[in-house]
C-alpha cells in the first residue's frame, strides 16, 4: 500500500509543502542578491493601485523577471514565485492552495503576488481569480502570448490588464552603457539588439542559445511537436528575412509541408513565443487583410544577426526592423501595417478606427532613391488625406515639401528618443 501511494504521489504530480518552502525561500534569497537593473520604461506606466491583475508578456530573456523587482518596492506585503523553476516540474492548480499557505508562512501577509512564467501551470487562472475575488492582487509574467489570452479571456474577463515588454529600447541600451545619445551609439544598437544579458557579455552565443530555447520550450514541447529541424529552419527563415512579404502557401513549398494550415499553425507558434511579428497589409476589408501577403520582422537585431549571416549584409532592413519594433513599444499589434498600392509605403498605424500616421524607412536618402522612396510615402499620404509624413534614415534630417505636403526626415536615433 505504501509503495501505490507513492506512485500515485508522482502520477499526479503532488508536491510536498516542504519542498515548496525550500524552493520559495532559495527564491527569495536569490532576489536580494539581484539589484534592480536598468529601469524600463514601462516601468512609469504601471499603476499598482488598480484592482487587476497585471499581465506582462514578452519573449524569454527580456526582462520581465527585472521588471518585477523594480516593481516591488511598491508593493506592500507581496511574495514572489517563479513557475519555471525545475525543482517543482510536477506543480499542478491543485498545489496552489498549499504554496498559498508557503508563502504567508515566509513573507507574512501577503497583499501581493508576484509570479514568474505562471503558464507554466495548467488551470493557474482559478487560483488567481479566487484570490482577486479576496481582494488579493497579482503581477504576472509569461512568455506565451495566446495561452495567456485565451486562459485570461475565459476565467479574468474584466479583471486583467495587459503589458507587453520587448528587449531594450535604444534609449535602455544607453541607460545601461552610461552612454550619450549618438549616431555611433545607434550604429551599435542597431547591430546588437537589446537583449540585456547580451549586452552586457557581448557573446552571440547567448543569442544563439536563446532561439535554441524559445524553439524547443516554447514550440516544440508546449505544442506537442516532433518537427525539430523544420521549426528551427523556418524560424530562421523568417526572422532572417525581416522586412520582406511572404505567404503561407509559399512557407508551404520552401518547407515541403503537408498542407498550408501547417506553415499557418507554424507562424502563430512563433508569434505566441513573441519571436517574430506578422504585419498585414492594410485594407478596409479584413477578408482582404487576411488573405493578402504579410511581412515580417524579428524580435531583436541581435537575435537574427547572430543566427545568420544574411541578416546583418542589409542595412536598410536591420534599419526597417528596428524601427517596427519601436512602434509596436508603442502601439498594439492590431494597429501597425503597411500600405501597398502601385508603391509601397513601410508602415501606416491606425488609432481609434483610421489612419493617422505612414512612415517610410530609408536607410540613406539619395538622388536615386529619392522618387522611390516619396513616392510610397505620398501615395498613402493621398489614400489617407494626411498632411504630413515621416522618412527615418540612418542618419539624415530635413524638411521637404511636396505637392502640399511636409515630409519630415529624420534620424532613427533621435526618432527613437521622441
Amino acid at each position: 500500500m505504501k509503495t501505490f501511494k507513492n506512485l500515485q504521489l508522482v502520477r499526479h504530480g503532488v508536491i510536498l509543502k516542504e519542498t515548496l518552502r525550500q524552493v520559495a525561500k532559495s527564491q527569495r534569497d536569490g532576489l536580494a542578491l539581484l539589484g534592480r537593473g536598468v529601469e524600463r520604461e514601462a516601468l512609469s506606466e504601471i499603476d499598482l493601485s488598480l484592482p487587476h491583475a497585471l499581465v506582462l508578456s514578452g519573449v524569454r530573456r527580456c526582462g520581465k523577471s527585472t521588471l518585477l523587482r523594480q516593481l516591488m518596492p511598491k508593493a506592500g506585503g507581496y511574495c514572489y514565485f517563479n513557475f519555471e523553476d525545475t525543482r517543482i516540474s510536477g506543480f499542478e492548480a491543485g498545489d496552489f492552495q498549499k504554496l498559498n499557505e508557503v508563502l504567508e508562512e515566509e513573507y507574512g501577509a501577503v497583499s501581493r503576488y508576484f509570479f514568474d512564467e505562471i503558464q507554466n501551470v495548467g488551470r493557474w487562472e482559478l487560483f488567481v481569480r479566487q484570490m482577486l475575488d479576496k481582494g488579493k492582487k497579482f503581477v504576472i509574467t509569461g512568455s506565451n502570448a495566446s495561452l495567456l489570452s485565451r486562459e485570461l479571456g475565459t476565467r479574468l474577463t474584466g479583471r486583467h490588464l495587459n503589458l507587453e515588454l520587448f528587449p531594450f529600447s535604444f534609449k535602455e541600451m544607453l541607460a545601461l552603457r552610461k552612454e550619450k545619445p549618438s549616431a555611433k551609439a545607434f550604429e551599435e544598437y542597431l547591430s546588437q539588439g537589446g537583449f540585456p544579458e547580451f549586452l552586457k557579455s557581448g557573446n552571440p552565443e547567448i543569442l544563439r542559445e536563446l532561439l535554441n530555447d524559445v524553439i524547443a520550450r516554447d514550440i516544440l514541447v508546449r505544442h506537442g511537436l516532433r518537427e525539430s529541424k523544420t521549426a528551427k529552419e523556418m524560424a530562421l527563415y523568417l526572422i532572417t528575412n525581416a522586412g520582406k512579404t511572404f505567404s503561407y502557401n509559399s512557407l508551404k513549398k520552401t518547407f515541403s509541408l503537408g498542407s498550408v494550415n501547417t506553415a499557418i499553425s507554424f507562424v502563430s507558434y512563433f508569434e505566441d513565443a513573441y519571436l517574430l511579428f506578422t504585419v498585414p497589409k492594410f485594407d478596409y476589408s479584413l477578408k482582404k487583410q487576411l488573405v493578402n501577403p504579410k511581412k515580417v520582422y524579428a524580435i531583436d537585431n541581435g537575435l537574427a544577426q547572430a543566427n545568420s549571416v544574411s541578416f546583418s549584409q542589409d542595412l536598410g532592413r536591420m534599419l526597417e526592423n528596428a524601427v517596427f519594433l519601436q512602434l509596436r513599444r508603442k502601439y498594439k499589434s492590431e494597429s501597425v501595417y503597411y500600405h501597398a498600392g502601385e508603391k509601397e509605403c513601410d508602415f501606416v498605424v491606425k488609432e481609434k478606427g483610421r489612419i493617422t500616421t505612414a512612415l517610410q524607412v530609408c536607410h540613406m536618402l539619395t538622388e536615386d532613391n529619392r522618387e522611390r522612396e516619396l513616392g510610397g510615402l505620398l501615395e498613402a499620404l493621398d489614400k489617407f488625406k494626411l498632411d504630413n509624413g515621416l522618412i527615418i534614415t540612418r542618419d539624415q534630417e530635413d524638411e521637404l515639401a511636396v505637392n502640399g505636403r511636409k515630409i519630415s526626415v529624420k534620424p532613427a536615433w533621435k526618432w527613437m528618443l521622441g
